[in-house]
């Protein structure tokens, strides 16, 4: 298959690893300019755990090709396309007119419908996952990581079609399993508010690097997921229907707050993942809190929590004020 990852960001990057090791052929889409800037090569220091329990770390330099361009006649199967919630209806809108006979993976976040999300992209074309690996890009340029074993796809009420067959394939023969979600909608919306919970915390803290193994601090962060439970329910989603994506949070904290610390402080995928999000400007946590603040305040529902982190993440300079 031949397969483009739109963008170089750290799930691009990792995914675009391990399917190009699967036989597949992958170029990278960067904007005009960002190729000679990034180089012929990606240095990757992660922790692999598609065959070891704990993980085998992959310390390597790895050969990239890239295009800043993509015409409508191209050859491309797939695109894989991984921006943070706050691009995706543009990346959509610029690849709408040149999607060609791809399919297009939509692989990250969604907070509105996400029909409403992918704007012109053709919906036949369209199929939906959600990547399980973590991690950043440190200041000498080293992408270092992890990489879960599976990987989570989900249709939005339909059984899969033929191309979304093709792309669980592909991901299957780089040796990961599939975790099918057919209410991928409501479990995108979950997984928005789980990520907005933590985040409001690290954010507070300066990163959420600074949440691995603080008891106290997780357990805030639990409790703002905890208080944003309503919210989703007053978007219309049965929790019934996701009782294993809120499990966390309605657990006592009491019990889950230590566990959560002790894994990312001790559990080495689970630390090294925590560890690389030490960018204290980064822009998507901070947008994930404001839409989501900005969605409760819409409905009327008291999130006090996400209220009092709202100085963390309301500050000039990081995108949207």
């Amino acid at each position: 298959m031949k397969i483009l990852m739109f963008g170089r960001g750290v799930i691009a990057t990792v995914y675009g690893w391990i399917l190009e090791r699967a036989g597949h052929d992958v170029e990278f889409y960067v904007r005009p300019g960002r190729a000679a800037t990034y180089g012929d090569a990606v240095d990757l220091d992660l922790i692999d755990m598609r065959r070891r329990v704990w993980g085998q770390r992959v310390v390597e330099k790895w050969p990239v090709r890239y295009r800043e361009a993509l015409e409508p006649d191209h050859d491309f199967d797939l695109i894989v396309l991984s921006v943070p919630h706050h691009r995706l209806t543009e990346a959509a809108a610029f690849l709408a007119p040149r999607v060609g006979q791809a399919t297009v993976l939509v692989f990250g976040n969604v907070w509105t419908e996400p029909l409403s999300a992918i704007g012109a992209l053709p919906v036949d074309q369209v199929a939906w996952g959600f990547p399980q690996a973590g991690g950043g890009f440190g200041a000498d340029g080293v992408l270092r990581g992890m990489l879960l074993p599976s990987v989570i796809f989900g249709t939005l009420g339909q059984p899969p079609t033929d191309r979304e067959r093709a792309v669980r394939q592909a991901f299957r023969e780089a040796g990961l399993r599939l975790k099918e979600r057919p209410d991928f909608r409501g479990w995108l919306w979950v997984h928005f508010v789980s990520d907005a919970g933590l985040f409001s915390q690290g954010l507070r803290l300066g990163s959420l690097s600074k949440l691995a193994g603080a008891t106290g601090d997780l357990r805030e962060g639990l409790l703002a997921g905890r208080e944003l439970l309503p919210l989703l329910e007053a978007r219309g989603l049965d929790l019934r229907r996701h009782r294993g994506g809120v499990l966390l949070f309605r657990a006592p904290t009491w019990l889950t707050a230590p566990v959560l610390a002790w894994l990312t402080a001790h559990v080495a995928p689970v630390r090294v993942s925590f560890a690389a999000h030490s960018d204290p400007d980064a822009e998507e946590p901070r947008e994930v809190c404001r839409d989501t603040l900005a969605e409760a305040r819409r409905l009327g529902i008291s999130v006090p929590r996400l209220e009092a982190a709202e100085p963390n993440f309301a500050r000039e300079g990081t995108g949207r004020v």
